[in-house]
């Protein structure tokens, strides 16, 4: 008989080998597959041992030429089903691949469903029944361009998962691929030499490597194969297959040591090694992989899955650790080997060292590497014991450029209470990012660099700024938010990037803001506003106060301290506006006449009659959202919506018109023509801060002329 292994990418070479090892004829290989024969007891053997392999297909028949709903139903209608399964039991259908007649895989499927339905009802006039999801047999079906092949789902549910793990991390290896580094390694060649994993996570490749070091097969307590339900199987010789498996279990005397920073990832790490009856095999241990220790006086493997951007949110905590990761292997593991799982090249470099060997991999539908290293006398003699080795000598220019504006800002800072700061405006071209500064935290902006600059080049700088804001500032990467700062459209302005949910309260001029630096673009504070909102508080008091595309509403919280008689705010984001009753609550800002209201705020001033005496306009340079009526230019269509504002500013109001766009040219005209005068103050709302990049905003005050 023949069968299909299925696997992921980069683990196909391995399966052939296990499959060979086990007895099968390995007649073809492909991406993700590997075809072989065997008969039925070996299969099941395959079933039970396969560390490899994610799932099991028995090959029922393959034909050419069959590529359209007719041939199709033929097709399936010329099985012999009756071998497989009876008219009593129940079937489902899985069908991959499409093409210009069969565009729908669900339909396709039906087309399937159907034939077997019709040879059942014609050979016993009974119709078997379909269940999705706990169906005795499974029928599988791919279409290429060749034509159909066909399959009986031998091993049932993934074989990857060996159901041991019920707790794991934020992003967890599956557990095939976690046998392919053990197995990619070398540690197998001497299973008595220490196995270490300082980022183990919930303790996925310690645990596998415990059961390959033990040649215990996965499935051997697993229950509910697919085979169990067809016709051929044979309860007895399963049996005795179960037991024989049993007998070869070994009992070496493991070395096998788990690290991880976080708790309660390790407690399931913990449970998941009980589950596995491993506990008192594996020894876990809190432990922060940024401050490497000794683990074993012998030498042995490193292997480890090092957390990247689907793990944690932080570019910062990952260049931290990887430069600390580097210097520590170095410093503690010498003559060990190391098997280091990640995504990103940029960071595999700032280990500095020398690799020898990589494999690539997919984790579920993630692209990723495995770097195999030597350490040795010469490896570590070769790098630096610097955890502060910087990518680019040219980059202490940029530390000094920090720590001198740090030093420039301090009087100003302390005068006025000010905690959240920029420090940093792209001061030397090569280094293109901006630095924020919120207490002991600090959001670092890399602004999209310029076409001629080559791409690994700009990665290094940003790893260099990151390293030295965390040096220069004195702040933890942890609380080092790294963004890029893109030209945002549509509903891309109100989605966040992540979600960490931290936020912080800082103060301005006698206000209290939360603020959140990791889950979205911006952190809910505009910086270069400072002046303006403390302009809102100085002239508020008494006035009807409207804040148009008020984001987080902190203008509105500065009017109402300054004691405006009523406040509208306008946002077109629920979340936003949530936001702003939250600023308000901290505040202890309570009264029936401050409003808010979630709209298009263009539609809302097509209707709007009510007067207001201050209004504070920052529209976005450009917005083609969904749920706005049309595509909104600052440049184009201000004009427009002055006019708009004008009918419901009071006769002696006053508008203060705010925008980003650089370049912005006021139409002068077309003011005059609306009967309007203003008078820029852009220089006014700059404070020391932003005294470096005078372009950061444009705004006027704006009234009846």
């Amino acid at each position: 008989m023949q069968f299909i292994a299925l696997t992921s990418i980069g683990i196909e070479n391995l399966l052939v080998d296990e499959l060979t090892e086990l007895g099968a004829t390995v007649s073809k290989q492909t991406v993700g597959s590997v075809r072989f024969e065997a008969d039925s007891l070996l299969a099941q053997k395959v079933c039970l041992s396969s560390r490899f392999a994610t799932r099991v297909l028995m090959l029922i028949e393959e034909k050419e030429g069959v590529d359209d709903k007719n041939s199709l139903y033929n097709f399936a209608r010329s099985q012999p089903w009756q071998e497989w399964f009876g008219p009593t039991q129940t079937f489902a259908v899985d069908f991959n691949g499409t093409n210009d007649s069969l565009k729908n895989t669900q339909f396709s499927g039906l087309v399937i469903k159907d034939a077997i339905v019709d040879y059942f009802n014609d050979l016993y006039e009974q119709r078997p029944n379909v269940d999705k999801q706990d169906a005795n047999v499974r029928v599988v079906a791919r279409l290429n361009r060749y034509g159909v092949s066909m399959y009986i789902d031998y091993s049932g549910p993934r074989l990857s998962e060996r159901g041991y793990r019920q707790g794991q991390g934020k992003a967890p290896i599956k557990e095939h691929l976690a046998a392919a580094l053990i197995k990619r390694s070398g540690w197998l060649d001497n299973v008595k030499q220490p196995l270490f994993d300082p980022c183990c996570g919930a303790g996925t490749i310690l645990i596998e490597a415990a059961g390959m070091a033990r040649n215990e097969a996965p499935g051997l307590f697993r229950e509910g194969f697919a085979f169990e339900r067809l016709p051929s199987f044979r309860a007895a010789k399963f049996k005795e297959l179960k037991e024989e498996l049993l007998a070869n279990i070994t009992d070496p005397k493991l070395w096998l040591i788990g690290h991880d920073y976080d708790e309660q990832v390790l407690s399931k790490a913990i449970d998941n090694a009980k589950r596995a009856e491993l506990d008192d095999v594996i020894k876990f241990k809190q432990s922060d992989a940024t401050k490497l220790t000794a683990v074993a006086k012998l030498p042995g493997v490193v292997i480890s899955n090092l957390p990247y951007g689907e793990r944690i949110g932080s570019m910062a905590e990952l260049v931290d650790l990887h430069r600390n990761l580097g210097v520590g292997f170095k410093k503690h593991f010498n003559h060990w080997k190391l098997a280091l799982l990640g995504m990103d090249e940029s960071l595999f470099k700032l280990l500095k060292l020398v690799r020898l060997k990589r494999y690539k991999f997919k984790n579920g539908p993630l692209d990723v590497e495995l770097n195999l290293y030597q350490l040795d006398d010469k490896q570590v003699s070769l790098t630096t014991d610097d955890k502060k080795a910087l990518n680019f000598e040219g980059s202490t220019s940029f530390a000094n450029r920090l720590k001198k504006n740090k030093q420039g800002l301090k009087n100003w800072l302390k005068q006025n209470k000010v905690d959240a700061y920029r420090v940093y405006e792209a001061d030397i071209p090569e280094y293109n990012v901006a630095v924020d500064i919120y207490g002991d935290s600090a959001v670092i902006f890399e602004y999209a660099a310029p076409k001629e600059i080559d791409e690994k080049t700009s990665e290094k700088r940003l790893q260099d700024v990151i390293t030295l804001t965390s040096q220069q500032l004195d702040i933890s990467p942890e609380n080092i938010a790294v963004k890029v700062r893109k030209k945002q459209k549509g509903e891309d302005q109100y989605t966040a990037m992540s979600k960490q949910n931290r936020t912080m309260v800082v103060e301005e001029f006698g206000a209290k803001f939360k603020v959140n630096l990791f889950d979205y673009l911006d952190t809910g504070l505009f910086l270069d506003h400072r002046l303006m909102r403390r302009y809102i508080q100085e002239n508020a008091k008494d006035k009807r106060f409207l804040n148009l595309f008020a984001y987080t509403g902190t203008a509105s919280v500065h009017a109402a301290l300054g004691g405006a008689k009523a406040i509208t705010t306008v946002d077109l984001s629920k979340t936003y506006l949530k936001w702003g009753q939250d600023n308000f609550d901290l505040n202890n800002i309570s009264n029936t006449r401050y409003r808010f209201e979630q709209a298009d705020c263009l539609k809302w001033l097509e209707h709007a009659t009510a007067q207001y005496d201050l209004i504070f306009l920052d529209p976005p340079t450009f917005s083609n959202s969904k749920r706005m009526k049309d595509a909104f230019d600052v440049q184009s269509d201000h004009i427009k919506l002055l006019t708009w504002v004008k009918k419901i500013l009071s006769p002696s109001g006053t508008l203060i018109f705010s925008n980003n766009k650089r370049g912005f040219v006021m139409d002068e005209v077309g003011l005059i023509g609306l009967g309007l005068k203003a008078v820029n103050i852009s220089d006014k709302t700059l404070s020391p801060d932003f005294k470096r990049n005078k372009k950061i905003h444009n705004s006027w005050l704006i009234t009846h002329g």
